[in-house]
């Protein structure tokens, strides 16, 4: 989600329309079914760069007790019931050391301002052995080289697209496994797991 401060309450509102439609459903369908699979034996879950929290709310059916956390209050003010939610910045996190479980990044570690600072307040909130998962957009992808060109699209708006090099940094605090995952093809979605897939993941254990 983007996390930029200038949005307001009709972009998101924008977003949660666009978001109902069946292909936005049946990609944060599969996205849900990735992140549960990804986030077994995890109870206490926070999001950062929820957003409006489409897939946050999939998760807390799914018995995670979800936390979603945004820099935008109109966001917040469209998420759903049932998850406990929090503005703030992604760069200092208002929770105790050892707070979650796990932390994930559904496509927003890239629009934050400071994602190194992000990854390590990221590990102070985690518990032992915590987990973390970073959706990013893929720059290889088709799906990326599209939307970046739309300055309407969400994906104009990111600050960071040298995922090498946020991989790079997510190393310092955990241990880290890549994997390519989504595909979208002449509005075709499917599960790919090659290096032009939409998104590339990291999933780490803090250190």
């Amino acid at each position: 989600m983007d996390m930029n401060k200038h949005d307001g309450k009709k972009d998101w509102e924008r977003y949660v329309q666009s978001c109902e439609s069946g292909f936005w459903n049946e990609i944060f369908k599969l996205e849900t079914g990735f992140l549960r699979e990804r986030l077994q034996g995890a109870v206490d879950v926070l999001s950062i760069g929820c957003g409006p929290a489409a897939i946050e709310k999939s998760l807390s059916k799914l018995s995670f007790k979800m936390t979603g956390f945004d820099i935008s209050i109109e966001a917040l003010g469209m998420a759903p019931d049932g998850i406990r939610k929090i503005c703030g910045t992604a760069e200092e996190l208002p929770f105790e050391d050892a707070s979650f479980d796990a932390v994930i990044f559904v496509v927003s570690l890239q629009f934050v301002r400071d994602f190194r600072r992000s990854l390590e307040e990221a590990a102070r909130v985690l518990r032992r052995k915590g987990r973390m998962v970073a959706m990013m957009l893929n720059p290889e992808s088709d799906f990326y080289k599209e939307r970046i060109s739309r300055d309407a699209s969400y994906v104009a708006r990111i600050r960071h697209s040298n995922i090498d090099e946020m991989e790079k940094a997510a190393r310092r605090f955990f241990k880290v496994d890549a994997e390519f995952f989504l595909g979208v093809e002449d509005g075709r979605i499917f599960e790919n797991q090659t290096d032009r897939a939409v998104l590339k993941v990291l999933n780490g254990i803090k250190i």
